[in-house]
């Protein structure tokens, strides 16, 4: 019979960066759900449903480039989509109805993940915690209110991009200490790979609807750096 697996406790006081969509909250299952309604709507004669959806990603990665992330964006994206894969024109009724489908995720009640508070609760006794996330300000402020997940943060960060520049900058405004400071969260792309080129730790916890364009090949950590995977946010109480 095997024994089980020794988990080390790391020491109190660990500086914990947390991601916030699919990490702390659902975020992406309601995008999704409104892709599919808009597909549905644009019933293409001729454009399956896989062509039209990935289209559509190729929009949004342009979109991002000159719009950033939130609602907003996704919106453009939308009518763009709309309007180069449709034959007929735009009108105000349709452009109100597509309109509609961003507005079903902005209407959307915050539903959180299984036992956040509760962790969030316990770690925030032992460690600094603080929200690194990003898109729209407003959109993601407004949405840590609702959650009522604000007070067991000491601080919060919402970036219009995560990567290796913006976590050396987050390190050095917070005074953190690289060897004692974890990214975590369920983006490869966004939270683990350049939190790890910043040197700093990270701990992966994985989404079955992780955005597609958040999808990356997770690198290996640094000399000196520990890579975590977590089942879910819970287990961090084992670890921390």
């Amino acid at each position: 019979m095997n024994s089980p697996t020794r988990i080390e406790r790391r020491p109190a006081n660990q500086t914990l960066l947390i991601d916030a969509d699919d990490t702390l909250w659902e975020n992406n299952i309601y995008f999704e759900r409104a892709i599919t309604s808009f597909i549905s709507y644009l019933d293409h004669r001729i454009h399956t449903a896989d062509e039209v959806r990935s289209h559509l990603i190729r929009v949004e990665h342009d979109t991002i480039r000159t719009h950033g992330y939130g609602l907003h964006s996704f919106r453009r994206s939308l009518a763009a989509c709309f309007e180069q894969l449709s034959d007929a024109p735009m009108t105000d009724e349709k452009h109100r109805r597509i309109e509609s489908f961003a507005q079903s995720i902005a209407e959307q009640e915050i539903e959180l993940l299984p036992n956040v508070a509760s962790t969030l609760s316990e770690l925030a006794t032992r460690h600094r915690l603080i929200l690194v996330t990003k898109g729209d300000h407003d959109e993601q402020t407004d949405k840590l209110h609702r959650s009522g997940l604000a007070p067991h943060f000491t601080a919060v960060e919402v970036l219009s991009e995560k990567h290796h520049q913006a976590y050396e900058s987050l390190v050095s405004h917070h005074a953190c200490d690289s060897c004692s400071t974890w990214m975590i969260g369920n983006s490869p792309r966004s939270d683990v790979n350049p939190a790890l080129s910043a040197g700093l730790n990270a701990i992966f916890i994985p989404h079955d609807f992780t955005w597609v364009l958040e999808h990356e090949a997770v690198h290996q950590p640094p000399a000196g750096r520990q890579l975590l995977e977590l089942a879910s946010f819970a287990e961090l109480t084992q670890h921390f």
